[in-house]
């Protein structure tokens, strides 16, 4: 079992950027012998370790980042922490058990979350003010109909809003209709992951900028770092779209890059055109449409590209290109605020499935996966993270029912044609997008 790509991206853009740097924990450099190791430290990563050693208090965890903390999917989105998904077309009666499912998973997530950020006195902007979910085009107008109808059957707290409503709160009339649904909170995403590292428990040690690049199965696990070997009873994968390969393992996890900009900070006077509303979040009520945030530090933030790029970063010179669109998209909704300039430049990669589901699965006797989140991945992340400690501990609660009841990921194909369906499902997120983009 290699790992197939072992050139990691380091770029430090974005959301990172935005807040003091972060001193790495060392690279793993000597041998180890371990009964609990987690590969990955991003949501699911730093939750499923939190969890373990609660589990364990007297054992120690071992936590792998192939990276810098935050320099993952986890500090790459773009902070919206949700409690209930929005499932596209109309409310399905018989599919209540697995939105309540899925919503039970958001939940677990989100208090999780909201427990250790008061415990641990994060400061990570965290704000539980709910979510706008906003339609600028015909298709998304309808899909907004379709939404509202859900949440009232669900008698999920949400509240209807005109184009009018929408601009005396947010200050921009790009938008024909939308929904604010009361659950869900807004963080800093960079500076929540970047707490939620510096405030482990005791008996977890976390080694930064240590990439696997090989593992043997059996009965003790053996992995292969750069410059060590661990010896593990268990162990935890929690990287997302990359799972070190395994050719008895189907694929069904791919990467996609998406790109956003964040600007300089407002000065008062632009942040009155914005309405009433002193923060917020807009995610868009089609699949491809933009994601805008006025964040905490009164800054817009703006994410409108998706693309199949080999699950990598994008250069320089990609994002300078993919800027334009962002530029055009900023300038749409907030016109009076074209003359405000984009400070940061960034790009992330989530990992997607072809049917937008999730993995959770015990792969040995001894081996574990949870990952996939299609874009939602702070609340949902952290849940699998504690779901997949107590699956992995024997503990078989509600969480882990549900977790294993999420539907399964359909297999992807080898490459190249692994290439070609990615491209393919990146290409049909955009379908219809029109002025949501």
């Amino acid at each position: 079992m290699s790992q197939d790509n072992l050139n990691f991206d380091h770029e430090t853009k974005g959301w990172v950027d935005l807040i003091p740097h972060r001193k790495p924990q060392p690279i793993l450099n000597s041998n180890l012998d371990t009964r609990w190791l987690v590969i990955g430290a991003g949501f699911t990563g730093l939750s499923c370790a939190r969890r373990l050693a609660e589990l364990n208090p007297n054992e120690k965890i071992v936590l792998l980042e192939a990276r810098e903390v935050g320099q993952s999917a986890s500090g790459r989105n773009s902070g919206y922490a949700v409690a209930h998904s929005h499932f596209s077309g109309g409310y399905q009666k018989d599919q209540l058990n697995q939105y309540k499912r899925i919503d039970r998973i958001n939940q677990a997530g989100l208090d999780s979350l909201k427990s250790i950020i008061n415990e641990s006195q994060i400061n990570c902007d965290f704000k539980e003010s709910g979510i706008y979910h906003m339609a600028a085009d015909k298709s998304s107008s309808e899909e907004c109909e379709y939404f509202v109808d859900y949440l009232q059957k669900r008698q999920i707290e949400h509240r209807p809003l005109s184009q009018d409503q929408i601009n005396l709160e947010l200050g921009t009339n790009w938008y024909r209709k939308g929904v604010k649904v009361k659950d869900g909170a807004l963080v800093q995403p960079a500076k929540l992951v970047f707490g939620l590292a510096d405030t482990l428990p005791s008996n977890v040690k976390l080694y930064e900028n240590s990439p696997v690049l090989a593992m043997e199965i059996g009965k003790i696990n053996t992995v292969r770092l750069p410059n060590s070997t661990i010896k593990a009873e268990n162990v935890i994968m929690a990287c997302n779209y990359e799972p070190i390969a395994n050719g008895k393992q189907k694929q069904r996890v791919v990467g996609v890059t998406l790109s956003g900009s964040i600007t300089r900070v407002l000065i008062q006077e632009e942040v009155e055109m914005l309405g009433s509303e002193s923060s917020w979040g807009i995610l868009s009520l089609h699949s491809g449409g933009a994601t805008v945030r006025l964040t905490e530090d009164k800054r817009i933030s703006i994410r409108n590209t998706a693309e199949y790029n080999n699950q990598r970063l994008l250069s320089d010179g990609q994002l300078k290109e993919r800027q334009k669109v962002h530029r055009q998209a900023f300038d749409n909704r907030f016109p009076g605020l074209s003359h405000v300039g984009f400070e940061h430049l960034y790009s992330g990669v989530e990992g997607v499935s072809a049917n937008k589901t999730n993995v959770f699965k015990k792969l040995s006797s001894n081996l574990y996966f949870a990952g996939c989140y299609n874009g939602s991945g702070i609340t949902k992340g952290t849940a699998f993270g504690i779901g997949v400690a107590n699956f992995a501990s024997g503990n078989d609660d509600e969480l882990v029912t549900d977790c294993l009841g999420i539907e399964k990921a359909k297999w992807l194909p080898p490459r190249p044609f692994l290439d070609i369906g990615a491209w393919y499902i990146t290409k049909q997120r955009f379908k219809g997008v029109g002025k949501d983009y």
